[in-house]
């Protein structure tokens, strides 16, 4: 671990440079060497914009559903705004980002932070406020201020704006020291509080929140200095009129609140995947499983699923609520995507009837398109994993399994390297790129133990009826569930 970390940091203890502090207003030059508009002019004649950008999960990504991302969303809207297709260049670290724009491409979108004084580059006008936070180890103790920083083995990445908060700090702290790198992200960063090879780290308050489910050992510290903003970049010396359309367009998000709910939809929740307590699952599955039982029974019978399995992923998903709708846009009991709706033959993602049906189909359509290799539960629970993370980032997975020497066939062997499509390392060498990859070892866990508490509760009503009890109080009847563990 320590040649590894040697490779990708390296220390900023002292010797920086002060830097100047300046208002954070984008300058407009009084001249260009191109007149202005031609640039613009350029892109829409050849009926695309080049934006390059990183492939991290506050950028751009393949997701449950296709392409995603917080910038994607309004990289694609720009596209759109332009008239224009849109071409990523997603290849990059956010140190090869702004060489790319000087050199050749028109738009950089990629977490950068707003800086005026970078050569080469104008910034548009700030599209979020990026809040610095200081985490840290589970167990670690009397760390409540940044003074008690100083004598920790803290990590950071260059050029995000963090590295210039720790240098600001340090002038109030010289013992203060830290690691930076170019080359990993924030997943990569958090992977290494949780294994202890560090002991704390500085990332964004937003990167943090979309992360935490994935590293239960990472504690939230403390916000650190003042909110940098977030912003795109445009080369410099070809006219003006890519920086004007981006910053109207930019306006107009923020003007009509599509903004807002970008930001809301992508970082004003922790995750959708969540834990829910047995007293609630008994309260829904009184209340609201008995309108869906039959439906739950006669997809079953048409595709060959246990009933009782539909019924956990249809939990999972929903929580039994025909008209649940996702912050990413899909809807229904079973959570389908239009896309998949269409491919189903379902017009109507809000009808139970339509929703079941078609979830479970889409189920076993990935079944049937898993290698015949993967056998048994192995198979039935990859085909899971892909109807949350999608196939192609399971066949990631599995190929990340064979280069670890593993077994591509077994669950147990791809549970352990789906999570690791968080990290540069490993999904820079996959065809999808990255993944929150943790989220399916999640959605399977949580489904297999809905599935056991409902095998429990048939068998158990099943029992109370052969002795004619009619009338059951869950509470009574179902005192240990509170006890079932999570299913490994």
């Amino acid at each position: 671990m320590l040649k590894l970390l040697s490779r990708h940091f390296k220390v900023c203890a002292e010797g920086y440079f002060t830097l100047i502090a300046i208002a954070l207003m984008v300058m407009m030059p009084t001249f260009s060497l191109v007149p202005d508009g031609e640039h613009l002019k350029l892109i829409q004649s050849r009926d695309f914009i080049t934006v390059h950008t990183r492939n991290t999960p506050t950028t751009y990504y393949e997701g449950r559903h296709g392409p995603t991302g917080f910038e994607y969303e309004l990289m694609r809207g720009f596209a759109d705004y332009l008239g224009v297709s849109l071409n990523l260049d997603a290849g990059h670290h956010l140190d090869s980002v702004l060489p790319a724009v000087r050199e050749k491409g028109d738009l950089g979108a990629a977490a950068l932070p707003l800086e005026p004084t970078t050569p080469g580059v104008y910034f548009t006008r700030a599209i979020i406020g990026l809040q610095p936070l200081f985490v840290y180890r589970r167990g670690l103790h009397g760390i409540e201020a940044p003074a008690d920083m100083a004598a920790l083995e803290i990590g950071t990445l260059s050029g995000t704006g963090t590295d210039k908060v720790l240098r600001e700090l340090q002038q109030q702290h010289p013992l203060l020291s830290w690691k930076e790198s170019t080359e990993l992200e924030v997943a990569d960063l958090l992977a290494r509080v949780e294994s202890g090879a560090l002991d704390g780290a500085v990332i964004f308050d937003h990167q943090f929140r979309l992360n935490r489910l994935f590293f239960p050992n990472v504690e939230r510290g403390f916000l650190l200095g003042e909110p940098l903003s977030m912003a795109w970049a445009v080369p410099r010396g070809r006219g003006l009129g890519l920086l004007k359309a981006a910053n109207n367009y930019l306006g107009d998000m923020q003007q009509s609140g599509v903004l807002d709910r970008l930001v809301e939809r992508y970082f004003g929740h922790d995750d959708y995947l969540e834990y829910v307590g047995t007293r609630t699952f008994l309260s829904h599955l009184d209340s609201r499983l008995p309108r869906f039982d039959a439906l739950f029974r006669e997809a079953a019978r048409q595709t060959g699923f246990d009933w009782k399995l539909l019924a956990a992923m249809g939990y999972q998903e929903s929580h039994w609520d025909p008209e649940a709708t996702s912050p990413t846009g899909v809807r229904g009991l079973m959570m389908l995507t239009l896309p998949t709706a269409a491919e189903m033959g379902v017009s109507d993602r809000v009808d139970p009837v339509q929703s079941i049906d078609g979830g479970a189909r889409y189920l076993r359509s990935i079944m049937d398109r898993l290698p015949e290799s993967i056998t048994g539960e192995d198979r039935l629970f990859m085909a899971m994993a892909s109807y949350n993370v999608g196939l192609g980032h399971l066949y990631d997975a599995r190929r990340i399994v064979e280069i670890r020497s593993g077994d591509p066939d077994s669950w147990l062997d791809v549970r352990e390297a789906l999570p690791l499509l968080q990290k540069q390392q490993w999904h820079s060498q996959t065809r999808h790129g990255y993944a929150r990859g943790g989220e399916p070892v999640i959605y399977v866990r949580n489904i297999r133990r809905y599935y056991e508490m409902l095998e429990y509760v048939e068998r158990s009503r099943q029992q109370f009826f052969q002795l004619e009890q009619t009338e059951l109080d869950a509470d009574a009847v179902f005192p240990l569930f509170d006890l079932v563990p999570p299913i490994d």
